[in-house]
């Protein structure tokens, strides 16, 4: 089926680990949708394409529709118009979404605090908190820190979230530009960019005397409104259009910035920033991003580490 602006494409996308796009599930979402339902099978078992005129229908009631002949299926839909859905710019999200952790509260791990700590975290990421504030009352409890447990931390408490880096390395191939934006630090987000394979990072300074952390962090902080900018001045500088760029992250600092995205994802993300959304990820790991750009199991570089 050829593109056409009317044409939308909803994305059926399991865990790898636990492949649930089975000949029924299709049938049945296929069943849900109309005779006019063209199916696309990316990879067996994991992802699949249902391609339809919307025919008059929100993508949300067509999502409505899709979740609901699903059940409890453990199957992510993504739905976006056909056209255009292979994007060129790609902004992420650090904590909680290219890695495991939160590294705030591994670092307040090492001074006792990591309780008290992840607690504000919990909350500024639920948006119940302004995220600057927060994150100054979060550092300031990290005073005289040696700098060097940063090594240590990466080095054995940080796990990348799995698909990552194949996406990163996929979509580098097929020729976007990749950037890691961070309410976390530069301490964190250039190795771990690197690791992952961004093109470049951008996130907080925080302030170190000697060898110890000052418990302060410079301003102007990089929060949910510099987000924002990072992927407007990303897609100018390119000359990218609105419909070229896919944000994903988790918490409500990054809720401007996927709004703004062509595609904004949330991944596994707060219930607030799931609902605002584009599209949410509960169930696949980071290469459901590529399978909602329309790339099949073939075409991702398996290269996560």
């Amino acid at each position: 089926m050829a593109a056409s602006p009317d044409l939308v494409v909803a994305t059926l996308v399991a865990n790898p680990l636990r492949p649930a796009v089975t000949g029924a599930v299709l049938t049945a979402a296929a069943g849900a949708l109309g005779q006019e339902t063209e199916q696309v099978v990316l990879a067996s078992g994991i992802a699949a394409d249902l391609i339809l005129p919307a025919g008059g229908r929100t993508r949300a009631a067509i999502e409505a529709a899709l979740r609901d002949a699903l059940g409890d299926a453990p199957v992510d839909v993504i739905v976006q118009p056909l056209e255009g859905r292979r994007k060129r710019l790609f902004l992420a999200d650090m904590d909680s979404t290219m890695i495991g952790q939160e590294c705030i509260d591994e670092l307040a791990d090492f001074v006792g605090l990591k309780a008290e700590v992840s607690e504000i975290t919990e909350r500024a990421m639920r948006g119940e908190i302004a995220f600057e504030p927060a994150l100054r009352e979060r550092v300031s409890l990290l005073k005289n820190l040696p700098v060097k447990v940063v090594d240590e931390i990466i080095a054995h408490r940080i796990s990348l979230m799995p698909g990552g880096s194949t996406l990163v390395r996929t979509m580098r191939k097929n020729g976007a530009y990749t950037c890691l934006v961070s309410g976390g630090f530069t301490l964190f987000t250039g190795p771990i960019a690197a690791k992952i394979g961004f093109h470049e990072h951008r996130s907080n300074r925080l302030i170190v005397e000697g060898e110890m952390l000052a418990g302060q962090v410079e301003e102007p902080i990089l929060g949910r409104e510099a987000k924002l900018a990072t992927l407007v001045e990303l897609r100018d500088r390119l000359g990218l259009s609105h419909g070229d760029t896919m944000a994903v992250g988790d918490g409500a600092n990054d809720l401007a910035m996927l709004g703004e995205a062509g595609l904004g994802v949330a991944y596994h993300a707060k219930p607030a920033v799931a609902a605002a959304a584009h599209a949410r990820i509960d169930h696949g790991d980071l290469t459901a991003l590529l399978y909602a750009q329309g790339y099949t199991g073939k075409e991702l570089l398996e290269t996560d580490l």
